[in-house]
């Protein structure tokens, strides 16, 4: 994988762990829904596992090979 790829990917992790904050809010503070409520808590622990995982893989995964 090129260090561009990686760049992205890094991006996009950095980007679902901004938004699983912002629904976490959302879902603590501003809606009264119970069931609503439950849906974007699990949504956003979603991006944020996934955004974590792909993260830990771009850290660990080290430079790119030259090529």
């Amino acid at each position: 994988m090129s260090s561009l790829d990686k760049m992205w990917i890094s991006f996009a992790s950095m980007g679902f762990m901004m938004i699983s904050m912002g629904l976490i809010y959302v879902s603590r503070n501003k809606i009264n829904n119970r069931v609503l409520k439950f849906i974007l808590a699990t949504l956003a622990y979603i991006l944020l596992i996934g955004g974590f995982l792909s993260m830990i893989y771009i850290v660990f995964s080290g430079p790119a090979g030259s090529s």
